[in-house]
């Protein structure tokens, strides 16, 4: 008899937590569909943004200088006289102060450390077309 009631009991309780779980679920289904939409929407604005003379860095990592819009295509400067046609959907204005360069600099140091090779020796990273194997 005793063991009913607490079985009966442990039931009971288990069905009180569902609805908190599916509230819990339903907040968290609604908050990521909503900062998915922002994401979306901050992205379209950038995209919109896009005019002749800006900095952009295409998805793929490629950074340049917008030359012309037309339509769902833009043409990227990538270098002096170097043009190259993409999507809109894929290229984001870059920050002034990142178009700048004005990032942190590594310095190389003045003099190079003790065990480092000498220029008579060659190093790993020299590349000789004698090494291949043809």
């Amino acid at each position: 008899m005793g063991n009913t009631i607490l079985a009966a009991s442990s039931t009971k309780s288990s069905s009180s937590l569902l609805p908190i779980i599916l509230i819990v679920v339903l907040f968290m289904v609604v908050y990521l569909t909503m900062t998915r939409r922002n994401r979306a929407r901050q992205a379209q604005q950038a995209q919109n943004t896009v005019v002749p003379g800006t900095q952009v860095r295409t998805t793929s990592g490629m950074y340049g200088t917008v030359t012309s819009v037309d339509g769902d295509d833009v043409m990227l400067e990538v270098a002096p006289g170097v043009n190259v046609r993409v999507m809109r959907r894929a290229v984001v204005p870059v920050p002034q102060n990142a178009a700048s360069g004005t990032g942190p600099v590594h310095e190389p140091s003045p003099e190079p450390p003790a065990d480092s090779k000498t220029d008579d020796e060659p190093r790993a990273d020299d590349w000789n077309p004698q090494d291949r194997n043809i």
